[in-house]
């Protein structure tokens, strides 16, 4: 009988305790996994980042006051596109994925204000994508030990612009950044794309590569060379569009054939006037002669 009573009673305590363990597990648990969250904005929206290829673009970032105890030097930063990571600093020690390589830092000077922004530098199409930064707080890289801050959505687009030159003129093509790789050319009458140029190409009479900045001469324009140029990067993404039209005749023979347009224009209207007069004045004469 007493072993039943205390059978029962561990029972109770069990159901009694249960809830209360779940409880501590759950918040033993996100705390664990949400450390330092929150003293830190959430970013759950991606801030929207728009520039063009070849420029230098920031990523914004900030924990300023979550942290106060941590110093520049120890700070941790982590900036990831996911699922990979694209760069990581702690203190002096960087570290940049390949496709970045020299074109990625936050500046350390600034760690003390808070700012954990991202700088990209010769931004490329390939770059396009969301970019999430983290903290660490323990200095060891896992998932546990990390702290979102920040998500944004960057959009890198290509050149777009019209020319329009005289035969004999130069074209110079911007190139935009050292990651062009060709120059692509579809002419008036076709719908063919041919290559014009590589990177690594030796300059000919009419073309020519300039020796320390990122453009090319076409020389010598002639009304063949009008259509559309396009200069790709290594993995064939648009770096710019550049639409060229030769014009073949002068200002002043355009006014001429303007001139020429709106007295051929005219002439038809004179006609009709004339026959309307004409048409008039017999109606008249047929009036006086009834009378």
């Amino acid at each position: 009988m007493k072993s039943h009573l205390n059978s029962q009673k561990v029972n109770t305590m069990e159901k009694v305790l249960m809830p209360l363990w779940l409880f501590l597990y759950l918040q033993c648990f996100l705390t664990g996994n949400l450390v330092g969250s929150f003293a830190l904005p959430s970013g759950a929206h991606p801030v929207p980042i728009i520039s063009m290829v070849g420029s230098q673009v920031v990523l914004p970032c900030s924990w300023k006051g979550s942290q106060k105890e941590m110093t520049p030097s120890a700070c941790h930063i982590q900036w990831m596109s996911p699922p990979d990571t694209v760069f990581e600093q702690l203190g002096e020690d960087k570290w940049q994925a390949a496709e970045f390589e020299g074109r990625v830092e936050v500046p350390l000077e600034k760690l003390s204000s808070g700012d954990c922004s991202l700088i990209i530098k010769d931004v490329q199409i390939g770059d396009t994508g969301r970019y999430e930064s983290f903290v660490v707080v323990d200095g060891v890289r896992s998932k546990s030990s990390r702290v979102f801050v920040q998500s944004v959505k960057l959009s890198v687009t290509d050149h777009k612009s019209q020319q329009s030159h005289k035969p004999g003129e130069d074209l110079v093509l911007e190139l935009y950044t050292s990651h062009s790789f060709a120059v692509v050319f579809q002419s008036r009458n076709s719908s063919v794309w041919e290559s014009l140029w590589k990177r690594g190409d030796k300059n000919t009479e009419r073309l020519e590569k300039h020796p320390q900045f990122e453009q090319l001469t076409i020389k010598n324009l002639r009304s063949s060379d009008e259509g559309i140029y396009k200069v790709l990067d290594e993995n064939d993404l648009s770096v710019s569009t550049v639409q060229l039209y030769v014009e073949e005749n002068s200002s002043s023979f355009r006014i001429h054939q303007g001139h020429e347009k709106i007295t051929a224009d005219a002439a038809p209207t004179s006609s009709c006037s004339a026959l309307l007069l004409m048409s008039v004045l017999l109606s008249c004469l047929q009036v006086l002669h009834l009378h």
